[in-house]
């Protein structure tokens, strides 16, 4: 007799494994057999459920963007902690700045799907920064925008540039260490009323 079947569980295996091949081979160089071969699931089953590639890929992008919001919600108020709770979480699910960064070069230039949610959700993490800015807690030199931009941008190289973070800073636990602290000096400086 044939096990019952479990769509949710299959859409959850679906995800897991092309979560891990658009983040090993990004959008073009995915393969939906491989990734139905690692889900064992069929090939039809994912289109059917999630469209074509391209929506694949952004509703697991979107789904991994929206874990991050709930896991480390911006937080201007506490610079330091959400800076190191940022970097704790891009060192534990690196895959997420693969994707990220694949989006980036295959979309690069041009919208993207599902464009104007993340817009809406970038906008909500920009107010946490004005607030903080009109509040007075951090220094308003540097449009809210552009400083969540770049404490993002500071924050996620580690991860993006591994061998070059080896290279330039060292890969040991103090090396690692006190690069998180030039990190949050950085930004100290960046916000310093």
């Amino acid at each position: 007799m044939a096990a019952p079947r479990d769509p949710e569980a299959t859409k959850a295996r679906i995800f897991d494994a092309a979560t891990a091949e658009f983040a090993a081979h990004g959008i073009a160089g995915a393969r939906m057999d491989r990734i139905a071969r690692e889900a064992k699931a069929n090939k039809q089953l994912i289109y059917a459920y999630f469209g074509n590639k391209a929506e694949l890929f952004s509703q697991v992008l979107e789904k991994r963007l929206t874990q991050l919001a709930v896991d480390v919600p911006v937080d201007a108020q506490d610079l330091d902690g959400w800076l190191d709770r940022l970097m704790d979480y891009h060192q534990a699910n690196p895959e997420l700045i693969r994707l990220l960064y694949w989006e980036g070069l295959e979309y690069g230039n041009g919208a993207f799907p599902r464009e104007e949610t993340r817009r809406e959700h970038y906008d909500r993490k920009v107010e946490a920064f004005a607030e903080a800015q009109r509040q007075g807690a951090i220094s308003s030199d540097i449009p809210a925008a552009d400083l969540l931009f770049m404490l993002i941008a500071l924050v996620s190289w580690p991860s993006v540039q591994p061998h070059m973070r080896r290279l330039l800073t060292g890969d040991g636990e103090q090396d690692r260490e006190r690069l998180r602290s030039s990190i949050r000096t950085a930004a100290h400086r960046m916000t310093r009323r």
